[in-house]
């Protein structure tokens, strides 16, 4: 009865409606559109590509979560905190799923998290999709005042509470104090990215979806190999129920449709055409994926002309999916 009602309640989630559904698979747009290049205003104009992509039938917009700029790194982000990020686009679009790819659960106070993700959810109406990952960039713990090493024990109780928290039933804190507003739909749709630092097993039995690497996209072995390991994972989860897999990868979309998918950057960014790119993405929906999240920040190419190609040539064949209309916030 657990897994029938959990598959019943995301059915009425517009933004996990609109991304996942066994054996389909959408595309999203992974944001910065473009890099920072050390002026802010540099970064003006990805609003209206996003609305662009909405009405093209992307299934999302994606941000990251990135708290330090940290130069052996080499990519900040959007820059931009997530939270205020995917609020901003709440206000500017009307349907496309928001997305975290993904907040760093360790380095945040339950509390803030679930505030941060209800409000969202409750200001987008039902849209948020949250990936919850342990961290990549250790420079970042010690400025928090924080172990890296002990990432993965935090994480676990950092998505324990923060369920508790989004709870229906008010929670039984010191003085009955609570947390409101609660999530549209009950709850918010939780992510795990990669390993976490955690089991397959408390994966499977904790995780809402995954969200995976997408290994070598230039050659067919790499969608297989993923495959596999979507297989074994999914084999774990409890009575079978669906659980949604995205994975992402970085393209420089050439303008001829034919050229071959090509890795560059050892394999960071595939430059292809868009039959390569539309090949690659039925082998992702073979292999279980049930999202794609594109982003074209390191291609040659105007974002906006690529955006708009991958609408008029890629989407018609892996569209948003029907979902519940979001909710008018109630604001």
């Amino acid at each position: 009865m657990r897994a029938a009602a959990q598959a019943s309640s995301w059915q009425s989630h517009p933004g996990y409606g609109r991304m996942f559904a066994p054996g389909e698979l959408t595309v999203g747009l992974f944001l910065p559109l473009w890099p920072y290049a050390g002026d802010m205003a540099g970064l003006r104009g990805q609003t209206e590509i996003v609305q662009q992509a909405e009405r093209h039938g992307f299934a999302a917009a994606w941000v990251r979560d990135v708290p330090l700029a940290d130069p052996s790194f080499g990519d900040v982000g959007q820059v931009y905190d997530p939270w205020t990020a995917l609020t901003w686009l709440a206000a500017h679009t009307s349907r496309i799923g928001l997305a975290a790819g993904s907040v760093i659960f360790p380095l945040r106070h339950p509390i803030d998290l679930a505030k941060q993700a209800a409000s969202l959810d409750h200001l987008s109406g039902g849209r948020l999709v949250l990936g919850a990952a342990s961290g990549d960039r250790p420079v970042e713990f010690p400025a928090y005042g924080l172990d890296h090493a002990a990432r993965g024990a935090r994480y676990r109780e950092a998505v324990g509470s923060f369920r508790e928290l989004l709870r229906a039933e008010q929670p039984g804190g010191a003085g009955g104090a609570h947390l409101l507003p609660k999530p549209v739909h009950g709850r918010v749709p939780l992510l795990v990215t990669g390993s976490s630092q955690q089991s397959p097993e408390w994966i499977a039995e904790h995780a809402d979806g995954r969200l995976v690497h997408p290994m070598n996209t230039s050659t067919p072995e790499g969608p297989r190999a993923l495959g596999r390991t979507i297989e074994a994972w999914r084999a774990l989860v409890p009575e079978g129920e669906f659980r949604p897999v995205a994975t992402n990868d970085w393209i420089d979309l050439d303008e001829d449709p034919g050229f071959p998918p090509t890795p560059l950057r050892g394999g960071f960014v595939l430059r292809t055409g868009t039959q390569g790119l539309l090949e690659l993405l039925g082998r992702w929906r073979d292999a279980g994926v049930n999202h794609g999240a594109l982003g074209v920040q390191h291609g040659r190419r105007p974002a906006a002309e690529v955006v708009a190609q991958l609408g008029e040539e890629v989407i018609p064949h892996f569209p948003a999916l029907a979902s519940p209309a979001p909710l008018e916030p109630a604001w």
